[in-house]
């Protein structure tokens, strides 16, 4: 059984290449309680890719850009969900601070839910509005049993309030090192060449102690791109744990991750090490290293067990671009 060493949880795939480990872990929102939210752009600039409405959208042949992605983010990002409702609103509407709530939406509801654009567009883009609405919302549903909160926030255009978010974001982050707010990651994505690329990686790249990165982020070329982008940008991002360490077979460090723990762990390990342990939340998973093998010897390990997600969409990866 060389090579083909049983993978046990939380773990869902683990291979060795030369002196690197890669592990993957499960993505159970169950377990997690992971509470989900996503808030999309309703600023004036976004009126275009909704589309004409009401009597013009029959007669005109523009098409509404946002809504097949919306639809596909939130099947999507309801698998993420504990309770697979993932709460949604327009943000940047009226005079560019105020918030349409939509409510919330399962994966089933999704799938034919109409996304027409804000009632009313906004006249500008202040997302501090945004974190206030979001920390509120966690803050009730951590009495509900949730444990973890990722709000997705889609913008087309530069802020109108980086400074505001920047230093309500340092706030949150003691919160969550306090123990009083449970931890939060923000998925930042920009569309379009309005973004302001400096301003999103200023806010993306803090570290905050005892909490690390709260945000992420990268930018799609066009609104087509948007939702797979979401759900890479997410898989990638997707924390399980606050912080955890790895040690090999003779208890040494091998990596030790702080404030968060990534769902893939990279790490490089003896020659002679057999197997590691990852020790997270005051619990200790001890996991087998198979032995080393090429990929051409052993197509089956293509069909190695992924966290379920769905359907890809039809755009390519290769034009999103920054993350932290």
């Amino acid at each position: 059984m060389a090579g083909h060493e049983a993978v046990v949880r939380p773990f869902s795939d683990v291979h060795r290449m030369g002196n690197k480990v890669v592990a993957t872990l499960l993505h159970d929102p169950t377990v997690e309680g992971l509470d989900v939210a996503l808030y999309m752009d309703g600023s004036a600039s976004m009126e275009d890719e909704y589309g004409p409405r009401g009597v013009l959208a029959k007669l005109a042949p523009v098409k509404n850009l946002v809504e097949p992605q919306m639809r596909w983010m939130l099947e999507y990002l309801a698998s993420k969900d504990r309770d697979g409702q993932v709460r949604v609103a327009y943000w940047a509407t009226g005079d560019g601070s105020q918030l349409e709530e939509v409510g919330l939406l399962s994966a089933v509801q999704a799938k034919d839910f109409r996304f027409p654009g804000p009632r009313f567009y906004g006249k500008a883009t202040v997302m501090l509005p945004v974190l206030r609405d979001f920390v509120a919302h966690m803050k009730q549903q951590s009495q509900q049993g949730a444990r973890r909160g990722l709000a997705v926030i889609i913008t087309d255009s530069q802020l109108s309030d980086g400074n505001d978010v920047r230093a309500y974001a340092t706030q949150v982050a003691k919160e969550i090192a306090a123990g009083r707010l449970p931890r939060m990651s923000f998925v930042f994505v920009g569309v379009g060449d309005q973004v302001d690329e400096e301003q999103m990686e200023e806010i993306s790249h803090e570290t905050y102690p005892g909490v690390g990165h709260l945000w992420c982020h990268r930018i799609a070329d066009r609104m087509e791109e948007m939702a797979e982008l979401v759900a890479v940008l997410v898989d990638e991002t997707m924390t399980v744990a606050a912080g955890g360490t790895v040690y090999d077979e003779k208890g040494r460090t091998l990596k030790a991750y702080e404030g968060r723990l990534p769902a893939v762990l990279e790490f490089d390990v003896p020659a002679e090490c057999k197997a590691f342990t990852l020790e997270v939340a005051g619990q200790r998973f001890t996991q087998p290293i198979p032995e080393e093998h090429e990929d051409e010897d052993h197509p089956e390990e293509e069909e190695a067990p992924e966290p379920a997600r769905a359907p890809e969409p039809t755009p390519s990866r290769k034009h999103g671009r920054h993350r932290h």
